[in-house]
């Protein structure tokens, strides 16, 4: 068993409610818990496992949050739950088969993307526009491709669903913010049972994180419903360059190397 000081185990529960409070606002809670583990001295398939169990904890306290004020309809959204579920068990399953090094690389251009879109898209509110897909094609198509990628890699696919509901399910930044987090706790949870199956999670400091990870998101998805597009959006797009530019600053980052940097 891996044992660390009460010290670290605190600050590690300092960084779950922070990551928690951001994540259920604009998503990469992330960025902040697994470098956050990995300074602590875990390695790198345990802090991407570990980070699923106490990440479960946020993203359903968030679930609850916005569930319980009306944001999100559970029955309906429930299958759609079910299939990022079954894509994030299928992603952590075969995460050691994808090409990594070209995730490593594309990913930072992809976020750089979604945070332009936000940030040069006029009509980024709480109302609901026009869909440009049906429900059922939405489901199918887009929930499994980013339910399989959080279970494999994770980094980012808060984001990329919020883009997928407000660029083609038409939702206001609110409602794609309370659906995110749902479709997002199901692909959580399915990688958790891939990587708890493996043997590679780390039970007692996951949920410690997790339980302050859940104090975290209620806060901050409380911030997010009474202050709705004035917060979400810079807070997304800050956070999407942020991870971004975390991601181009590792020496080892497969772009960097191709660009000859």
């Amino acid at each position: 068993m891996f044992d660390i000081a009460v010290e670290t185990a605190l600050l590690l529960a300092l960084a779950a409610f922070f990551a928690g409070f951001m994540d259920a606002i604009a998503g990469g809670g992330g960025l902040v818990t697994v470098p956050a583990l990995l300074l602590a001295g875990f390695g790198p398939v345990e802090s991407i496992a570990t980070n699923k169990l106490q990440s479960i904890f946020g993203t359903a306290s968030s679930v609850i949050a916005y569930s319980a004020k009306g944001h999100v309809d559970l029955k309906a959204q429930i299958p759609w739950a079910c299939l990022s579920f079954i894509a994030g068990v299928g992603g952590a399953l075969m995460a050691s088969f994808l090409p990594g090094e070209f995730l490593e690389a594309i990913l930072p251009v992809l976020l750089i993307g979604v945070a332009i879109f936000f940030a040069v898209r006029p009509r980024v509110d709480d109302i609901d526009r026009a869909r440009r897909i049906s429900p059922f094609l939405f489901g199918i198509a887009i929930v499994p491709v980013i339910g399989f990628y959080d279970g494999a890699f994770g980094p980012g696919a808060g984001s990329f669903f919020m883009l997928a509901f407000v660029a083609l399910a038409g939702f206001g930044i609110l409602k794609a913010t309370a659906h995110t987090k749902l479709l997002n706790f199901a692909s959580n949870f399915g990688g958790f049972v891939a990587f708890a199956f493996l043997g590679v999670v780390y039970w007692k400091i996951g949920l410690l994180m997790g339980v302050a990870q859940f104090a975290g998101a209620r806060l901050g998805a409380a911030l997010a419903m009474k202050k709705g597009a004035a917060v979400i959006k810079p807070l997304l797009i800050v956070v999407c360059l942020a991870l971004a530019l975390r991601l181009l600053t590792q020496e080892d980052n497969p772009l960097l190397t191709f660009l000859g940097f």
